[in-house]
């Protein structure tokens, strides 16, 4: 599947930490129907043919609604129920060994924290970069600050597309203005709102007016 910095604008990244009794399934439609443009399926502790049968059912979700479709981390599920991509961590498989794995079709990210770390990715033959955390983040006890600085850095030294990960917020996300990201990459601000279409319209709308601040 080809990827479009368009794909990139509004990236929703999946946490059952905010299920609250609801299925994953029903609110990754919500935000399907509030116009998320990418969805990544992230699953730490689920056991794998959990997490393959997940997949297959959060896939054909997207499909319904022509969204791009990307497992964290495990690639051997992404392969298997026909993700169209994978998105690794520093700590994940090397990037190129994914890439020799899944092919030239598929879609690859990587998560970065430095300039030389998302050059090397790009060489590696990422598809995007996703740079964080470049607020506070509950979502991930491990996530290492970027200054805005190093994420325009970052921006400027490679050619493929860069989004901003960690703490982002309708509240917040105008502070990212100007550092030459194409979209944004969320978890609470999205599935931990009530309502989570309505939440996803108004962050999707925020975004589209962040980017056009130069």
């Amino acid at each position: 599947m080809k990827l479009n910095k368009e794909d990139l604008l509004l990236y929703a990244v999946t946490d059952r930490k905010w299920l609250h009794g609801k299925s994953l399934k029903s609110q990754v439609e919500e935000s399907l129907k509030g116009g998320v443009t990418c969805v990544q399926l992230r699953e730490k502790y689920m056991k794998e043919e959990d997490f393959y049968l997940e997949a297959l059912e959060i896939k054909e979700l997207c499909k319904k609604y022509s969204c791009p479709f990307i497992i964290n981390d495990n690639v051997g599920v992404a392969i298997k129920c026909g993700a169209d991509g994978v998105h690794v961590g520093q700590d994940d498989m090397v990037a190129s060994c994914v890439r020799e794995i899944i092919g030239q079709d598929k879609i690859l990210g990587v998560s970065v924290q430095t300039v030389e770390q998302a050059i090397k990715a790009e060489k590696m033959g990422a598809d995007y970069i996703g740079v964080g955390a470049v607020f506070s983040t509950d979502s991930k006890d491990d996530a290492k600050y970027v200054d805005k600085e190093t994420l325009k850095a970052i921006c400027k030294n490679i050619n493929i597309p860069v989004i901003a990960i960690g703490g982002i917020s309708k509240d917040n996300i105008l502070e990212l203005a100007g550092t030459g990201i194409v979209g944004i990459a969320v978890i609470s601000a999205i599935y931990g709102e009530k309502n989570i279409c309505q939440a996803t319209e108004h962050l999707k709308k925020a975004t589209e007016n962040m980017l056009e601040v130069k």
